[in-house]
């Protein structure tokens, strides 16, 4: 269950971010987009019915579905969202579209950081992106962040027992330890046949609850929805320095 605010007392005066979420029926733990409490700021939501994680993420594109999405970006700027983002990183495929629906800025993706991470590494490194379905994320998602010519290896966990089958299939509930070692072993695996990575970019936005597990399995930075969004965040509420210098 989502909640559709983040009430709090800093509303009025702080920014807050609205997040375009999938229609869902798991559990969101905190780490995910979709859990409220993920997030020290205000936050905003918009469910959009019938977007289901299958279609989105195994079907490629949709226009039928494009236009409640651009309509719920709509409706979260008129409501004051300084930014907005989304709850699945297959939607990467809209970000032109997202972007020239509004005025404020959109980024719908975690992997929108590919192009970035990749300038922090070595010469010789490349980004490992770790996905719920190596197959369904194509070339072009990759191209519409700006990514076709990173030097990338993709890893999914479509293998396992646990992670795809519950947010793919979209089930209502799930054993968190199952779904964690999923994500460990599809990370070891992607940086044990592949040793030139040199940090890894979860796409799947219900990734970050367990992206410390995977830091700790693979020894390597790890980027994904919540780093981009807070990074985000702090663009658009910047600390108050001036204030300090008079303190």
């Amino acid at each position: 269950m989502i909640r559709q605010e983040k009430v709090s007392p800093e509303a009025l005066v702080c920014p807050s971010v609205g997040i375009i979420v999938l229609d869902t029926n798991f559990p969101r733990l905190p780490g995910d987009a979709g859990n409220v409490d993920t997030w020290n700021f205000p936050v905003r939501y918009k469910i959009i019915r019938g977007a289901y994680p299958s279609r989105v993420i195994r079907g490629g594109w949709d226009q039928e579905l494009l236009e409640p999405f651009l309509l719920a970006a709509k409706e979260l700027e008129r409501e004051g969202a300084s930014a907005i983002t989304t709850s699945c990183g297959f939607l990467a495929l809209y970000q032109k579209e997202f972007s020239g629906a509004v005025k404020v800025p959109v980024f719908t993706s975690s992997l929108l950081q590919v192009p970035w991470v990749y300038q922090l590494l070595k010469d010789g490194q490349i980004v490992g992106i770790l996905t719920v379905d190596s197959q369904a994320l194509t070339p072009e998602h990759l191209a519409a962040v700006n990514a076709e010519s990173i030097p990338v290896v993709i890893g999914g966990t479509e293998k396992g027992t646990a992670f795809t089958q519950t947010f793919v299939e979209n089930q209502p509930s799930f054993d968190p330890q199952e779904v964690e070692e999923d994500l460990i072993q599809a990370a070891r695996k992607l940086v044990e046949q592949n040793p030139e990575v040199g940090a890894v970019v979860l796409e799947c936005a219900n990734m970050p609850p367990y992206a410390r597990a995977v830091r700790e399995a693979v020894g390597l930075p790890v980027f994904d929805l919540t780093s981009l969004i807070y990074y985000v965040y702090q663009a658009l509420a910047r600390k108050d320095f001036a204030e300090m210098r008079r303190k």
